[in-house]
């Protein structure tokens, strides 16, 4: 991926990690357009941000997805770069059924729709990039939020998967591997301080982005304690840690 002249999509683009991605790669010269639900939320972001663009999408809704895509396509015909990043994180005491399926539509059929949706017009771009934002609890699960860390191991699975399917297409596949970040996906994490500050969480991304050979799997330092427990032959004692609490 190219450090500047793409066109860039991020869902989830209002506010966290998306909306500082958002600024990031706004500053360094592409054209990035946010989408995410709320129309306020996106143009706030534009607001400070001229030659930004906006649009609004349900990522949990196979036909406005559709739409969206055929709209994105005709308004943004240099689009080359995808970022995955909406998604949905709630508590569930045992199994919530509502809160189940929305999360599964959001952050796991979301971006295989957008992506199946955008993939004729992305493998005929020069080089074009997917990036689905996953996290660390796509390796070790939280046990209060079951669905959001089986879609987040789900998508870190597909990303594997299609990564080998289009190895030889000007497609490269990233997945970025969130640790806990200081945001609002959940109430109480912007102010938790055991959450990664988002400043310095987007600046070593960034920082790892630019690493040449290019990484197929972006995780911060902070990370890899969830990330590597398997491959330390610790999952069950960091699952004990992470769970402690449930």
């Amino acid at each position: 991926m190219k450090k500047s002249g793409n066109t860039i999509l991020i869902t989830g683009g209002g506010s966290g990690i998306g909306a500082a991605l958002a600024h990031e790669f706004h500053a360094a010269g592409n054209q990035v357009i946010i989408a995410g639900r709320r129309q306020a939320a996106l143009d706030a972001i534009v607001a400070e941000h001229p030659g930004m663009a906006a649009l609004t999408v349900d990522m949990g809704d196979a036909a406005a997805i559709a739409a969206f895509a055929d709209r994105l396509i005709a308004d943004f015909p240099a689009l080359n770069v995808v970022i995955h990043n909406a998604g949905i994180m709630v508590v569930e005491e045992r199994i919530d059924l509502a809160i189940a399926e929305a999360t599964v539509a959001t952050n796991l059929l979301g971006p295989i729709r957008l992506t199946h949706a955008l993939l004729p017009h992305l493998l005929a771009q020069p080089a074009a990039t997917l990036m689905t934002v996953t996290s660390g609890l796509a390796f070790v699960p939280l046990a209060a939020t079951p669905t959001y860390s089986a879609t987040k191991a789900a998508l870190h699975s597909w990303s594997q998967s299609m990564r080998h399917q289009l190895k030889d297409t000007g497609i490269e596949v990233i997945e970025l591997a969130p640790p806990g970040v200081q945001t609002d996906l959940m109430p109480g994490h912007a102010e938790n301080p055991e959450m990664m500050p988002l400043d310095d969480f987007i600046a070593e991304v960034m920082g790892l982005l630019g690493q040449e050979p290019a990484l197929e799997e972006i995780c911060v330092e902070r990370v890899k304690f969830l990330r590597e427990a398997e491959r330390r032959g610790e999952f069950d004692q960091v699952f004990g840690v992470l769970n402690a609490a449930h």
